[in-house]
């Protein structure tokens, strides 16, 4: 009897700070003018062109989306434009949990994918994945509106990614990432013209 409400107390104490944690983060939404994550539409896999993304204190405008399929596999990729005209992308992938990156284009990068490891700016990247994926894109993504992407991918320490990826027939293109978290997003609808 003793280790069942043992058990008991350790699971309402577990829902307790589930609940905690949860209402901390509606909060925090409240006051910052948007939602985490949320998306009038339905969250980061429905972002939207127009639609604006605040990511770590910095606001960013969708201006494309490509959506990937390989085998059962599909994830997407938000293009992103900050006020200064730089153009980043979001990367949204579900597995046995949802795994955001936020891109951005390193086009003088003297590196090529392949090898086990890659060492850029001090940082040694470690290979993660390959493969070729098919695609369709939507908006201004300088891309024809389907074809094939083929890609490499490599980390570092938690938090940091390369990619390599080339679509079509094309060279490679080079990016840095850094994982984010849920919270760090928080989206809301295009701004209407009057």
């Amino acid at each position: 009897m003793d280790a069942l409400v043992t058990y008991l107390v350790g699971a309402v104490a577990v829902l307790a700070v589930v609940v905690v944690v949860a209402r901390a983060r509606r909060g925090a939404a409240a006051r910052s003018g948007g939602q985490p994550a949320e998306s009038p539409r339905g969250g980061p896999h429905r972002l939207a062109l127009g639609d604006r993304v605040r990511i770590r204190q910095q606001e960013y405008v969708v201006s494309g989306t490509i959506r990937l399929v390989e085998g059962d596999w599909s994830w997407v990729q938000h293009l992103l434009d900050d006020e200064s005209g730089s153009r980043h992308r979001l990367s949204v992938e579900d597995g046995p949990e949802l795994e955001l990156v936020l891109w951005t284009a390193e086009p003088g990068a003297a590196v090529s994918p392949g090898a086990p490891t890659i060492d850029l700016d001090g940082r040694r990247y470690t290979w993660s994945e390959t493969g070729q994926a098919r695609y369709t894109a939507r908006g201004e993504t300088d891309l024809p509106s389907s074809g094939t992407m083929r890609y490499h991918d490599y980390q570092s320490g938690g938090a940091a990614r390369l990619s390599f990826e080339a679509y079509g027939e094309e060279g490679w293109r080079v990016a840095r990432g850094d994982l984010l978290d849920l919270a760090d997003l928080t989206i809301r609808p295009p701004v209407e013209e009057h």
